[in-house]
């Protein structure tokens, strides 16, 4: 098993989301229709999520940016509970399978100007040592274990602040 985490200020991505040249280089087109579907705030949050799930999972994949590794090779996309959901693309579906990985589930968590992304890679669903769905179960727990240590981030814990 693997894993990667990313933090970042939901407003780190505002002046290169504007770009077009990143928004091709970073999202897959579908990645790109979803944030369209959204309202300018939403989508703001949105793309920032998937921004730090793609970090997350490069770092599960031990490259992070580059390394011939496009961050549109990581897709994030949505299962039909709207949960996010990894499908990669070459040179990132390449590294996983070297590393013997079958899956990867991610979580994402936003809380006032923070996003987190927790990603776990395993083996493949049919491994009897982790069992069906472990990895996202495990993701999810972790992701909600983070943001509740991280609840007060942003605010003062005093009144001298």
């Amino acid at each position: 098993m693997r894993i990667g985490v990313d933090v970042l200020a939901l407003g780190e991505l505002d002046r290169l989301n504007t770009r077009g040249w990143f928004r091709r280089h970073t999202y897959d087109q579908e990645e790109l229709a979803l944030a369209q579907s959204l309202s300018p705030s939403r989508a703001r949050e949105f793309l920032a999520g998937r921004f730090a799930a793609k970090e997350a999972v490069l770092k599960v994949l031990g490259t992070g940016f580059g390394k011939g590794i496009s961050p549109a090779h990581v897709r994030v996309l949505r299962d039909d509970r709207s949960a996010p959901v990894v499908r990669l693309a070459g040179a990132a579906a390449r590294r996983a399978a070297e590393l013997g990985l079958g899956t990867i589930a991610v979580s994402i968590a936003h809380k006032n100007e923070c996003v987190v992304a927790v990603a776990i890679g395993g083996a493949a669903d049919d491994d009897p040592t982790l069992g069906p769905g472990q990895a996202a179960v495990a993701t999810r727990v972790a992701v909600q274990k983070i943001a509740r240590s991280r609840a007060g981030i942003g605010t003062a814990r005093n009144g001298n602040a």
